[in-house]
């Protein structure tokens, strides 16, 4: 049977991902708070809906890609959000990044409405999004993901069943603390480099193949270095998700040093107006404390 999809939220992420599931010829239905997005969309052959519970009413799947977890308890159980639209035995697949906690009382609140739920926060910053090579984490049951396989494989070159319900947000929180601890290490790398004099470019092609190689350094790493801070992830997105983790490391009695740092040192760059920026601008709270700016002209 043919899958209808419903996808709510058209950012950085959302927008590649609806891209890639109209490549793969599902008919979609979209939504998005600011109506302007829909647009180019639109153009592309999405249907685009008044209200999310429109887009739940045409849909077997309906896809959230928001900010945070207070934004998908509104879509989905506010006015006109997707309880009101959905049919009976929908299936609702979360891809934001939300608290697990918050995603099990969801998913319960979903299940006495007679719907299915999937956590499947997604990995792999904008260009995995456009180019359909996220990596999905999910957290539900089995026979659920196995029903959307089809529609994730459409956005993604891997997808991992992690667990139950709230496991997909638990190993996503588990990525953003990979993820910042790898630029953590990659900013001091840099400003190591640059205060050695070495040629930052040869620097990159000596080590990004060896053991300290890593998806973080051969992108952002190259992006840092010629001061290209375009947003595949902002850092207030990045914020976002380290209070999740620090606030579940906190109910789990975890001590997390260096991500508390990390965020300490994002909240600076938010103070001086980077928060729209990429991730990978975390190099630009060494280069204050280190008195220097890395770049390959120097």
């Amino acid at each position: 049977m043919n899958k209808t999809i419903g996808f709510i939220g058209l950012g950085i992420m959302g927008t590649g991902m609806v891209h890639n599931l109209l490549k793969a010829g599902f008919e979609v239905h979209i939504w998005n708070r600011t109506p302007s997005r829909m647009i180019p969309i639109t153009a592309l052959g999405a249907h685009g809906a008044s209200y999310a519970s429109d887009v739940a009413a045409r849909s077997d799947i309906v896809i959230l890609c928001v900010s945070g977890t207070q934004d998908v308890q509104e879509i989905l159980f506010g006015n006109n959000g997707v309880v009101k639209g959905a049919r009976p035995g929908s299936l609702i697949i979360d891809t934001s990044t939300i608290s697990p906690q918050a995603t099990l009382n969801m998913a319960a609140q979903l299940q006495k409405a007679g719907l299915r739920m999937l956590d499947a926060p997604i990995s792999g910053g904008s260009e995995g999004a456009i180019n359909g090579t996220l990596s999905i984490m999910v957290g539900g049951d089995e026979t659920d993901v196995l029903y959307a396989m089809d529609v994730f494989e459409a956005m993604a070159s891997r997808i991992t069943h992690v667990g139950g319900a709230g496991a997909g947000q638990m190993v996503k929180l588990v990525n953003q603390i990979l993820v910042v601890g790898t630029m953590q290490a990659i900013s001091e790398a840099l400003v190591f480099a640059q205060k050695g004099g070495l040629d930052l470019t040869k620097t990159l092609e000596a080590v990004e193949h060896g053991a300290a190689g890593s998806w973080m350094l051969s992108n952002r790493g190259k992006q840092a270095i010629v001061r290209d801070f375009k947003p595949g992830f902002t850092i207030d997105l990045q914020q976002k998700d380290l209070r999740l983790v620090l606030e579940a490391a906190d109910a789990l009695g975890t001590p997390l040093p260096m991500t508390c740092q990390i965020f300490q040192l994002y909240r600076t760059l938010q103070e001086r107006g980077f928060g729209d920026e990429g991730n990978h601008a975390l190099v630009k709270a060494l280069e204050h404390l280190a008195g220097i700016e890395i770049n390959i002209a120097s």
